[in-house]
């Protein structure tokens, strides 16, 4: 009886347990990539908090209240959107010099801090906003005429990147959130242009969105995807393969004829008695 109510306690706990709601730590991040709460950017409190954390860990390259220095930009007027960009995709805090492209890692700042952060400098000045971001508004088709029209150039055709001038790079979009990808188009990071509803409407930017995702998502069913670097590069390598395997096998097969050539007589005449 002991052991049954051990049994029975131990059981229900581990049931209490798995149903038990997910914590905060535990919840899957928002697939549009959202790490702000952006309704509560004009916050008093969080806007004092992020001017503090701002003034330790930005203040030396960006300036006091986002003016600027003689080697880094102001960003009085970067907006939420510049700054949500930069702060989820850790390319800020810069970790190279002012000539050296950002690269993306993992943030510096905790959820937490870094709305604090793009509440404190988007209170600065005017900007671009955090997009609202809804894939359903999106055309597909639209989408994939448009980022071959405007985006492959510099990130190729599947969205793998490619290199640009003076050292720089146009970063894969395969770990770019559907939210990032839309900041990118507003505030041009580095030596992309703008591509805001000036140029484009919201619908337009929500179908190239919408065609970043299914890029990310597309298999690879005709075999390896060699880096999906495009058609030129990719047919490069199957003619070397492809060669290489021909010239080995004709290398192999010379091989066997110079060997039986040089044999002597009597082999060569008992290799004949055989093959009768």
């Amino acid at each position: 009886m002991r052991l049954l109510a051990v049994a029975l306690a131990v059981g229900g706990g581990t049931a209490a347990w798995a149903g038990a709601p997910a914590t905060a730590a535990e919840e899957e991040p928002d697939p549009l990539g959202y790490v702000v709460d952006v309704e509560a950017l004009d916050d008093p409190a969080s806007i004092a908090d992020g001017r503090e954390l701002y003034r330790t860990g930005c203040v030396s390259c960006h300036g006091v209240e986002g003016v600027g220095t003689p080697e880094w930009p102001p960003i009085a007027d970067a907006g939420a959107a510049s700054a949500h960009f930069y702060l989820t995709t850790g390319r800020m805090p810069h970790t190279a010099g002012p000539d050296e492209q950002a690269r993306r890692k993992d943030p510096a700042y905790s959820p937490e801090e870094i709305e604090d952060l793009v509440a404190y400098v988007a209170s600065l000045g005017e900007g671009p906003e955090i997009p609202h971001v809804d894939l359903s508004e999106g055309n597909v088709q639209e989408g994939g005429d448009l980022f071959r029209g405007i985006c492959a150039a510099c990130h190729s055709a599947t969205g793998a990147g490619g290199a640009l001038s003076f050292g720089q790079n146009a970063p894969s979009l395969d770990q770019a959130t559907p939210v990032e990808v839309y900041e990118a188009m507003l505030i041009g990071p580095g030596q992309m242009p703008v591509f805001g509803p000036s140029a484009y409407d919201e619908e337009e930017l929500n179908s190239i969105v919408a065609y970043v995702e299914t890029l990310q998502e597309l298999g690879d069913p005709g075999g390896f995807s060699l880096g999906r670097v495009g058609p030129i590069p990719e047919g490069f390598v199957a003619v070397v393969v492809g060669t290489g395997g021909a010239v080995l096998a004709a290398f192999l097969i010379g091989r066997r004829v110079h060997r039986e050539d040089d044999a002597p007589p009597d082999v060569v005449s008992s290799s004949a008695e055989v093959g009768r």
